[in-house]
């Protein structure tokens, strides 16, 4: 795990970023004393449930001594479960209760489910269960029916931007908004990724400023360029120009999926705009004011034919994206069906 996952994850219900839903849920449940025995959190990794996990914990008193943490990747087995069946039977040692966190709970096998459940229908008072999982639908059902469960969201594009930027500011560098754009990209969805390709780009440089550009070398993020030179082959149907942009990313070994999805994402904006279906606000927000005027005046050039099913053809193009031997077909396919010339 990174340097700035663990120095900046957050250690109380008002640091936690995104997930306002559940924190209004458990602050309300730990000033009640409307305290469940066995929570289960889900969602996608990266998302800060073991931080809410801990975080829950430390609201309720408890100490490091009552705390234990198990990560169910690495001990899924009914001994593991045993264990804590034995345990749970003890009193605290200083805390009103003991608190156990078993971290991707998805990953215990049957026995253990089994071995679990006995403990999960009848916990002594004085302990708590948080689970966590990334795949919430291989927990048991019986399982679920016997938690209180919350599901974490996926921080969108412009809350894991702003957050780069404050964790940028906090180690004294400031991030261009296309440079903390693209790391939010590159996050995708997930705080501590983010956290790793930010700590990437600045243990990189001796920059205070950075830009998209020492973005794109340290993550191997193809240049924005090549992206803009995508959309204008689209809108001016130039299939030679879109061939050369692809060729230029696979020459400078950018990844090619990361390629078709940075394309995807502008290609959906620019498609939004062409509509006027009311999204300019929103699209402002995510991108830099350069590139929302951009955007705006090549969606003004955009003829009718640019459509969802351009959309779908690089949707596709993503899907496909590595899987073959050639990584640039897939785009290579996306190009000459849109630009039929």
């Amino acid at each position: 795990m990174g340097v700035f996952y663990r120095k900046y994850r957050p250690q109380a219900f008002e640091e936690v970023i995104g997930q306002d839903h559940i924190v209004k849920v458990l602050q309300g449940a730990v000033s009640l004393g409307n305290i469940a025995h066995a929570y289960l959190f889900s969602g996608s990794r990266g998302t800060g449930k073991t931080s809410m996990a801990r975080i829950l914990a430390k609201a309720l008193g408890t100490t490091a001594n009552d705390l234990f943490e198990l990560d169910a990747a690495s001990n899924r087995g009914i001994d593991d479960i045993r264990e804590i069946r034995e345990s749970v039977m003890t009193s605290p040692l200083e805390s009103k209760y003991k608190v156990y966190i078993i971290d991707e709970v998805h990953m215990l096998t049957k026995d253990a489910w089994n071995a679990f459940l006995k403990t999960l229908e009848e916990p002594p008072s004085h302990v708590i269960f948080i689970m966590a999982t990334t795949e919430l639908e291989k927990v048991p059902e019986t399982v679920v029916s016997r938690c209180q469960t919350f599901t974490f969201k996926k921080p969108n594009l412009s809350t894991l931007r702003d957050f780069a930027i404050a964790i940028a500011k906090k180690e004294g560098a400031t991030l261009e908004s296309a440079a903390a754009e693209l790391v939010a990209l590159l996050g995708d969805g997930s705080f501590r990724d983010a956290h790793g390709i930010l700590e990437k780009v600045l243990s990189s440089t001796k920059d205070k400023k950075i830009t998209r550009k020492e973005v794109e070398v340290v993550s191997g993020a193809p240049k924005a360029e090549l992206v803009k030179n995508i959309l204008e082959a689209i809108v001016e149907k130039n299939l030679e120009k879109g061939m050369k942009a692809v060729g230029q990313a696979s020459e400078s070994n950018a990844d090619l999926k990361l390629f078709a999805k940075l394309i995807l994402e502008r290609l959906r904006f620019l498609f939004l705009l062409r509509l006027k279906a009311g999204m300019d606000d929103y699209i402002g927000k995510q991108v830099s004011e350069d590139d929302f005027k951009y955007l705006k005046d090549l969606a003004a050039k955009a003829g009718p034919d640019l459509t969802s099913d351009t959309l779908l053809k690089f949707i596709e193009a993503y899907d496909n994206s590595g899987r073959t031997s050639v990584p640039e077909l897939a785009l290579e396919l996306a190009l000459a069906d849109t630009i039929k010339i």
